[in-house]
């Protein structure tokens, strides 16, 4: 009898101890880092946008003056 339950006692501290580490192991992540990088790509998306429409700007306003040169 003695043996069994301390097999049993045994294995309620290793499963516990297993449940600990399992807790452990879980990673959280902060709702307002990745709310800041969903900024950042945000402003980089409008950076970009801003970059290829004053770009296709400059090229219509070069070939104009071109043609009436």
């Amino acid at each position: 009898m003695k043996s069994s339950r301390s097999g049993t006692i045994r294995s309620l501290k290793t499963s516990s101890a297993k449940s600990k580490l399992d807790l452990s192991k879980i990673k959280s992540t902060d709702i307002n880092i990745l709310l800041n990088k969903v900024r950042l790509d945000q402003r980089n998306d409008v950076r970009k946008k801003i970059i290829y429409f004053s770009l296709i700007v400059s090229v219509f306003i070069v070939t104009g003056i071109i043609t009436f040169i």
